[in-house]
């Protein structure tokens, strides 16, 4: 809530506060201007219809969704970071992704309008206010948007437990489209064939692979490295 009126991605409507609640300076300092409504804790609890709060709830429009189509037609720079989720299902596991790509200095996180985890209050929760730092972005079809990206200069890179080249040898610097695959099935047969490179994260333990959240922060870790 607090970096969603900071900012300012979408619009904010109003705020509800618990009456008689403390420690709320901060988010009541960011939303100065809107209007402000005290109400008790079981009006609350009706608000969020049986979600969780702390006592405090925002009114406010939904997070904008731009088209893939369109977005990759906008203006890219030399070292632009793009994460592109294919068939990311666990929505804890979407909002952890895109936590990571903002942190990482990603411009976009591409998913699918099929087979893809819902933007919700769960995968909100994950992401710990990031996605209000980063275009999300909508594809109707993901190998549609990898070739829009490639035609702006972009290399794909995709994460892949069998890829024959180890995530530390390659260069991901410039502009760079990394994408994560299904949690169980991994990287769809037509995706997989548009990536340029395949990616593996080198693995010692008797645990053949990582959970895919963990996997993309890795790589992103990596791309970051690589950049600074």
């Amino acid at each position: 809530m607090l970096e969603s009126l900071r900012a300012k991605k979408r619009k904010a409507r109003r705020l509800f506060v618990l009456r008689e609640g403390r420690g709320f300076e901060a988010i009541l300092e960011a939303a100065k201007g809107l209007p402000i409504e005290t109400r008790s804790r079981m009006e609350l609890d009706m608000l969020v219809e049986g979600g969780v709060h702390q006592g405090v709830v925002l009114e406010a429009d939904p997070l904008p969704l731009c088209r893939a189509e369109d977005w990759v037609k906008r203006d890219f720079g030399p070292n632009d970071l793009v994460v592109v989720l294919d068939s990311i299902e666990d929505p804890q596991n979407f909002g952890a992704i895109v936590r990571s790509a903002v942190a990482c200095g990603a411009c976009g996180v591409v998913f699918g309008k099929d087979r893809s985890a819902p933007i919700s209050t769960v995968s909100q929760k994950s992401a710990a206010g990031a996605m209000e730092y980063v275009d999300l972005v909508q594809a109707t079809n993901v190998v549609r948007c990898l070739e829009g990206l490639k035609q702006a200069g972009f290399w794909v890179a995709a994460l892949d437990p069998e890829g024959k080249q180890v995530l530390w040898d390659a260069d991901l610097k410039g502009k760079i489209a990394l994408v994560i695959g299904n949690e169980g099935k991994g990287i769809r047969r037509l995706v997989h064939e548009h990536c340029d490179l395949h990616l593996r994260i080198p693995l010692t333990g008797p645990i053949p692979s990582l959970n895919a959240s963990v996997s993309a922060a890795i790589a992103l870790a990596e791309c970051l490295r690589q950049r600074v």
